[in-house]
């Protein structure tokens, strides 16, 4: 049996061998106490542990009933590996990690947190793109190396009402940066399929093909998950069509972005600068090589978009609630599957 790493252990009710248990697959998140209030109550037993690799989940969680991860892969071998598992709830909002046709095959729900954390993922953006469209940090930094800044470093900034916001994608996030940036007096432009004219009318949103969007964003700002289809999305050759100068923030997945491709840009001046609170793997910390933390005209923040006070209490209780809801008979309130038979 493999290493399964460090365990805290959280027992609800008499511990009785019928218990339904719950397993936190990291210990990076505090749940202990909301899981005593909102499972123990219902007679469901919490454990958190440390199972962050398929090998350590499949020898460390065959006793779940239910699994709330954060970054764990949830395969379809760990999937085929859990016997009573009925249900896996993802805590946030991205949904890479879990093999969802697989576990819909399995009987398994997947659910997610979709809408906890969407206010502070666009201020982050609007702050990230704001930052380097102002130079704020650029002249900051010079500010504390000399006492003094020339005014040479703000050259070529501009007022937000000439310049076009660009959205990819355009969900909660999205529509949330989107108000953000028109009040801010953007022009915002969006290519999202699933966007009709008319709702987009009534958001203020100019919709534009791909092409367009690419071509015509001073700020491009990217709010879609990472999929086949989106993987390197903003490559070498879309980068090359973006204005001269333009800006590139991300808070959704590194993979969307060719991260050598954004480096070169950058260091040509193709790329004015980047905002990036997400990188290519999501996981770990950025390779010393990596040409992005030389870089000073991008800032570089650690999958922390989604972080307020009130946005980990919310997720907290949402995950906890599904996961009891499926664990009585109930579908989870974010499902993103269906399963074809829920209890095997």
């Amino acid at each position: 049996m493999g290493h399964v790493g460090p365990c805290q252990v959280c027992n609800f009710g008499d511990g009785g061998v019928n218990m339904p248990k719950v397993i936190m697959t990291s210990l990076a998140v505090p749940l202990e106490a909301e899981a005593a209030d909102i499972l123990g109550s219902a007679g469901i037993e919490f454990e958190a542990r440390n199972l962050t690799t398929e090998h350590e989940l499949i020898a460390g969680a065959t006793d779940a009933d239910a699994l709330i991860v954060v970054a764990e892969p949830i395969s379809s071998e760990v999937l085929r590996a859990l016997p009573r598992l009925q249900v896996v709830t993802r805590f946030g909002i991205g949904l890479d990690v879990v093999d969802i046709a697989a576990a819909s095959a399995a009987g398994v729900w997947v659910s997610n947190v979709p809408d906890a954390n969407y206010r502070e993922v666009a201020v982050h953006t609007i702050a990230l793109a704001l930052n380097l469209s102002r130079r704020i940090t650029t002249l900051d930094r010079a500010m504390h190396e000399n006492g003094s800044a020339h005014l040479s470093l703000a050259f070529g900034t501009r007022r937000p009402d000439d310049q076009v916001f660009g959205l990819l994608g355009v969900g909660r996030i999205g529509r949330r940066v989107a108000t953000m940036a028109r009040a801010i007096g953007f022009q915002v432009k969006a290519f999202d399929p699933a966007l009709t004219e008319e709702s987009a009318l009534e958001q203020g949103i100019d919709l534009v093909t791909f092409d367009e969007l690419i071509a015509t964003s001073d700020i491009l700002s990217l709010h879609v998950p990472l999929t086949s289809v989106t993987a390197n999305i903003i490559g070498e050759a879309e980068i090359a069509r973006m204005p001269r100068g333009s800006i590139l923030v991300n808070v959704s997945r590194g993979g969307l972005v060719d991260e050598t491709a954004l480096a070169a840009a950058i260091e040509s001046g193709q790329i004015a600068g980047a905002g990036l609170d997400a990188f290519v793997g999501d996981s770990g910390p950025l390779d010393a090589t990596n040409r992005l933390r030389s870089l000073e005209r991008v800032i570089l923040t650690p999958h922390s978009a989604h972080f307020s006070a009130e946005s980990f209490a919310e997720t907290k209780m949402k995950a906890l609630h599904d996961v009891r809801s499926v664990l009585q008979g109930r579908p989870p309130t974010y499902a993103v599957n269906s399963p074809l038979a829920v209890n095997r």
